[in-house]
């Protein structure tokens, strides 16, 4: 057993990995403890109230404890979160901005209390909002924690470089990737199963665009999978489910895709008991 754990280390050396990295569980923990600071509804605790320094105080030391684990000398760490923090009031009008979206086109929905706490295509969204401010300030690896932690909590991914404008709206959800280089406009509707994704996937494609722009006022419905960083979707089309576009189309286009379903009614010798 002795000799297993040394050959382990050994490989582990040989690829430059970092053992000692224990940043996933707090990164889980800064991201529900955010998330419950703008949303006190979706805290456990008795009498949370926003304004409680010790929460905003707890986040923050959790956040500098992250920073100085996962990046590197160059990065200002008291700089970087200040910057964050001062996004926090943009990044919740936003999420208001959405959560009304989908209160105002989703008939299941009954108030924006009940989209906050139980709605997966809010909490992703949520998470992608965060995870996107974290992005452009290039701090490493914690956004792509979060946003994975969102995925596998509600089966929509969502890289934390895409750009998504407010408002956004996702219905049902599961199934959906929406890539990295993947720009999409205001007053966009997303259904499960979506695939906003690259024609070609190549390392060396790293920094182009490789996923397609949809624009404003679009709706996408489930399991439609749209290709490409020239595709562009003009903006007001529908673009029905199952369909597979790689080109872009012009404004209020409606794609949908036509297939043939055959009933066939059982005859009366099928019905006949042989004995």
């Amino acid at each position: 057993m002795k000799e297993i754990v040394e050959e382990i280390k050994r490989l582990q050396e040989l690829n430059s990995l970092n053992t000692h990295l224990p940043i996933h569980a707090k990164s889980v923990e800064f991201f529900e403890e955010l998330i419950q600071f703008l949303f006190p509804i979706r805290s456990d605790k008795l009498n949370c109230e926003i304004t409680s320094c010790n929460s905003i105080e707890n986040i923050c030391q959790l956040f500098n404890e992250i920073l100085t684990l996962c990046s590197n000398e160059k990065i200002d760490i008291k700089e970087i979160s200040i910057r964050f923090f001062n996004k926090l009031p943009e990044i919740y009008k936003e999420l208001i901005e959405d959560a009304k979206l989908i209160l105002d086109n989703d008939p299941a929905s009954k108030s924006l209390e009940e989209i906050i706490l139980s709605y997966p295509g809010f909490f992703a969204i949520s998470a992608y909002r965060i995870c996107n401010a974290l992005f452009k300030m290039e701090i490493p690896i914690l956004p792509r924690l979060i946003s994975e932690y969102s995925h596998s909590k509600t089966g929509i991914d969502i890289h934390p470089g895409a750009k998504i404008k407010t408002p956004f709206f996702i219905d049902h959800g599961t199934g959906i990737v929406i890539g990295e280089t993947c720009e999409i406009g205001k007053n966009v509707k997303i259904y499960q199963g979506v695939t906003l994704g690259s024609l070609i996937v190549n390392k060396e494609l790293s920094n182009k665009k490789r996923h397609p722009t949809i624009e404003d006022n679009v709706v996408i419905y489930s399991n439609a999978t749209i290709l490409g960083g020239d595709t562009v979707i003009g903006h007001d089309s529908t673009i029905g489910g199952n369909v597979w576009i790689t080109k872009s189309l012009e404004p209020y286009s409606v794609v949908y895709y036509k297939a043939t379903v055959t009933i066939k009614k059982p005859t009366d010798s099928e019905l006949l008991f042989h004995i």
